[in-house]
């Protein structure tokens, strides 16, 4: 059951609402002019830190799960996977209408010219049938095919970590800490799998004899 607040709110929809928040955050300095000297720049930067957040959280759900088997953690994942998607699409489409117009002619040179700009273009290729075949329908109907599918995440969080280093003009510091985090997640998911396998053999071995 979905975690009550009262009987017109549950934690879901409190989750929702923080999660809007960084959006709606960047509508406010719009409106107010509070973007610093480089508007474009600043919502390029937001847009996309919240992108690599909301995916670096939703990697983050499956070593929470397999670290405390009870964790009411699942039932989330889905809409915030969706949120790296709306955050990502906001990204996209700053790059696209305010950073050059929507001028095809700027847009095709900046694909040719800046590789932050092709692995970006990458990362949302790889999170757009992400998010299209999230719902249960296109579960059922792509079966093992859909979590091959959706384990592409991964690969798109490792090109993320790389758009962000490739973005930023001298200090690196900050997509190195997200890697790190990035980094951290998979050793979790990788040590979790790997005792749950030896206990497996085990208990084979065990029923062998």
């Amino acid at each position: 059951m979905t975690t009550k607040i009262n009987p017109f709110i549950t934690f879901k929809d409190i989750l929702f609402i923080c999660a809007l928040l960084p959006f709606f955050l960047m509508v406010r300095d719009i409106v107010i002019d509070n973007l610093g000297a480089n508007p474009v720049e600043t919502l390029l930067s937001r847009s996309g830190l919240w992108t690599l957040r909301f995916l670096l959280i939703t990697l983050s759900i499956s070593p929470i799960r397999l670290l405390v088997k009870h964790a009411p953690v699942m039932k989330y994942r889905r809409m915030l996977s969706l949120f790296c998607f709306f955050y990502g699409t906001v990204h996209f489409w700053v790059f696209l209408g305010l950073e050059h117009g929507l001028s095809l002619d700027f847009i095709l040179e900046a694909i040719y010219t800046s590789p932050a700009v092709d692995v970006g273009l990458l990362v949302y290729l790889i999170l757009l049938p992400l998010a299209i075949t999230s719902t249960d329908n296109m579960m059922r109907k792509l079966g093992k095919r859909w979590k091959r599918l959706h384990n592409t995440v991964h690969i798109a969080a490792l090109l993320s970590i790389l758009h962000f280093v490739l973005s930023e003009k001298a200090d690196i510091s900050a997509p190195l800490v997200y890697g790190l985090i990035l980094l951290f997640l998979q050793l979790i998911r990788g040590i979790v799998r790997r005792r749950k396998q030896d206990a497996l053999l085990k208990r084979l071995k065990l029923q062998h004899h």
